[in-house]
């Protein structure tokens, strides 16, 4: 595997590959590994001849008071990983060698980025945006691979790549979870003992609306309901939102039907974390017999 850190090393390893016919998958993070990306590195290994990974914390997806300064850091620690999973080339640039002047120029991708986080964490959606289109550009890559577990932010660079005609296919790979449920997550390292067992209820709230939509309900308010009761019995947790959306558009449901996207965010402690289940929601429910 090789390490590059500048955007010509990148284009001149990719261009080699693509001269000699090789199909190229991408996987962008922003590092500290963990099993969550070794999933999309091995999803690329199966489905490319080589894959890139780049490992790149995005001042600009981070407001003036987030975590950007503390965002947990390990390169040598995510190269080793990410030659585990399988990957060819690390790209890890430096902030000057992505952004080398004031950017002037932002990819904005509307609508589907104004809700949920987009409500949250103004700028976000379009600093994810900006980056990912970089480094499409610098990576040419044939498919790119993203996490459910960010399911709007995969929404909005599939969205992203229709509108702008990037020839790029985009990959969604399954929410890889922790044995108890806990969806994997950098921030998670930010969590001491009692917080990470408090943290279990993002999930619990999740398995709870699915329970209730299996059981028949299609009203969306009573299944958020629900899990605000749930979320807000756990002393150590505070809510942000919870969404139930269509699943391609991300528009809010009051009545449930079709693909639905469950989301949520919840701060335990200071820490921020998101959280979300699809779920194919079928027609009429259940009628009580008379």
């Amino acid at each position: 595997m090789k390490v590059v850190g500048t955007i010509a090393e990148v284009r001149e390893y990719v261009g080699a590959a693509k001269r000699r016919g090789e199909s190229v998958g991408f996987v962008p993070t922003m590092g500290y590994l963990h099993d969550g990306h070794l999933a999309l590195i091995r999803r690329a290994r199966a489905e490319n001849d080589v894959v890139v990974v780049s490992i790149f914390v995005n001042p600009l997806q981070f407001g003036p008071n987030e975590d950007y300064e503390r965002y947990p850091r390990d390169l040598e620690r995510d190269i080793a990983l990410a030659e585990t999973g399988g990957a060819d080339l690390v790209f890890a640039p430096s902030v000057s060698e992505m952004y080398p002047r004031p950017m002037l120029t932002y990819v904005n991708v509307e609508k589907l980025s104004e809700g949920m986080c987009g409500a949250s964490r103004p700028g976000h959606f379009r600093g994810v945006a900006t980056v990912v289109c970089k480094l499409f550009n610098i990576v040419t890559p044939d498919r790119a691979y993203f996490g459910q577990k960010d399911a709007q932010q995969a929404a909005v660079i599939k969205r992203m790549v229709g509108d702008l005609n990037i020839n790029v296919q985009t990959v969604t790979v399954g929410t890889v979870r922790e044995p108890d449920g806990l969806a994997m997550s950098s921030r998670n390292v930010y969590l001491d003992a009692g917080q990470r067992s408090a943290a279990l209820v993002l999930s619990k709230s999740l398995s709870l609306a699915r329970r209730m939509i299996e059981a028949g309900e299609r009203d969306a308010g009573k299944v958020r309901d629900a899990m605000t009761r749930m979320i807000q019995s756990e002393p150590l947790a505070r809510l942000d939102y919870i969404a139930l959306v269509d699943a391609e558009d991300l528009v809010p449901l009051d009545r449930l039907s079709g693909p639905v996207l469950i989301a949520l965010a919840v701060f335990i402690g200071n820490t921020r974390l998101i959280d979300n289940i699809l779920v194919e929601v079928g027609g009429c429910p259940p009628t009580a017999s008379p």
